[in-house]
């Protein structure tokens, strides 16, 4: 039998055992009661008997985290983070062995495609596209510090921050950052260039303090960066990433992927969907949206593949907010056909010229119906469309449908191992269109 760490309000909730017998997306397994209310336990796998302590309760559903493995499953291992193992939010997946992990968040993905998105005629991959190594992938990260100066990840649920190091981090990406002298109550946005550079920022504390719960956390996180100070503890402040040939220099508190092989990775993906739908290319090449395009990076993999037999680029539109990304667009794609466009998408995507290829890597929330519908008004020949979120990006892929697109094909990366978080990518073709 194996034990995970208590809490001190579990003595106070009601506990059950309960056999798993699915995966839901979002990590957690499913069982069912004795009544049939399903129950999604956090911490447990499918084929495995636990006791559980339930810590949301609804009608139809019920919430509870494992407090027991009584029967384990064979793809149980040993946690491969000792932060997740203490009880950190981080590697939510590290005690699952990790190519059973992905099969699991493959499945998820689909029946999330069929349930939300509708799509019933599009076979799923046999599995996720594992990027790496499951330990030792991530080249960004953002930690709290605590009241000694301490750096670490938080336990879940809650600000109390977990000792021991993630596993995640690249070599190197960790190390040493309790030294730094930072404040208590700020956090740290650390990342490692191409090159192996290390750059660390320290947020400001929260104006506040630190609030109560998630919720108010992530409220205050979405503040101006004016609201807090930044402060540069190792490095120059910028870190430089390479895709491919070019490299795209950066804040370190600017978005990049967080895995080190996403950006190849996605670059050659979105090159080969576009390949799939088969677009035919007007005289002086295709016009590209690259919406929510941040430095510009799938763009530049259509403009890459122009030179490697892929179809000619007549111009890339690229459409950004953060001014830090469009400054490292500016520089790298400077001699490229491309007009960076600085706002929200819904309301730049008017005065743009009408496409012939759309790529769209909206934020987790999705790209949402007014987005969806400006693309499927302009009538481009193929969208390929990114979504860090199963239902997020399922909900975007029946708006397509709605607006008269249907999906040619769809893949899942497994870019956050040992956790239940993954990227997927589809391309979309207009419905009467026939593809060779």
């Amino acid at each position: 039998m194996t034990a995970t760490p208590a809490r001190a309000a579990d003595g106070d909730r009601p506990q059950r055992e309960l056999t798993v017998t699915g995966f839901a997306n979002g990590g957690a397994g499913v069982a069912r009661e004795d009544d049939g209310r399903v129950v999604f336990v956090a911490g447990a796998l499918p084929g495995e008997r636990v006791r559980a302590v339930l810590t949301r309760e609804r009608s139809s559903f019920a919430q509870a985290r494992t407090t027991e493995v009584l029967i384990a499953s064979p793809h149980r291992i040993a946690p491969l983070c000792p932060a997740a193992a203490a009880g950190g939010g981080c590697c939510d997946l590290a005690y699952a062995e990790p190519g059973h992990a992905a099969q699991l968040k493959a499945h998820a993905l689909a029946d999330v495609l069929r349930r939300i998105g509708g799509l019933t005629a599009t076979p799923p991959p046999p599995e996720l596209q594992r990027l790496g190594d499951a330990v030792g992938w991530r080249i960004r990260m953002r930690l709290a510090v605590d009241a000694d100066g301490g750096a670490g990840v938080l336990r879940a649920g809650s600000r109390e921050v977990v000792a021991p190091p993630c596993a995640a981090p690249v070599p190197g990406l960790w190390t040493g950052l309790g030294g730094l002298g930072a404040r208590p109550g700020s956090e740290l946005v650390a990342a490692t260039g191409h090159d192996g550079r290390r750059g660390v920022i320290e947020l400001a504390p929260l104006p506040g303090g630190r609030g109560q719960g998630r919720e108010a956390a992530q409220r205050r996180r979405s503040r101006r960066a004016a609201d807090r100070a930044e402060r540069v503890l190792d490095g120059d402040g910028r870190v430089t990433y390479r895709v491919g040939a070019r490299d795209w220099t950066l804040p370190v508190t600017g978005f990049w992927q967080a895995h080190r092989a996403a950006g190849g990775v996605y670059a050659q993906s979105v090159r080969e969907l576009v390949a799939a739908a088969g677009p035919r290319v007007p005289r002086g090449g295709l016009r590209v949206w690259d919406l929510y395009g941040g430095a510009g990076v799938l763009g530049a993999a259509l403009l890459d593949g122009a030179g490697a037999g892929g179809p000619a680029i007549a111009g890339v539109e690229l459409v950004e907010t953060a001014p830090a990304a469009l400054a490292a667009a500016a520089a790298t794609l400077g001699g490229e056909p491309v007009t960076a466009h600085r706002g929200d998408v819904a309301a730049v995507l008017p005065g743009l010229h009408r496409p012939d290829v759309v790529i769209a890597d909206p934020p987790r929330s999705g790209a949402g119906d007014a987005v969806v519908d400006a693309v499927t008004a302009a009538a481009p020949q193929a969208v390929v469309h990114v979504g860090c979120d199963a239902a997020a990006f399922a909900r975007d892929l029946r708006r397509y449908a709605a607006g008269g697109y249907r999906v040619l094909g769809w893949r899942g990366f497994d870019a956050f191992p040992g956790t239940h978080h993954l990227e997927a990518m589809a391309v979309l073709v207009p419905t009467t269109e026939s593809v060779d």
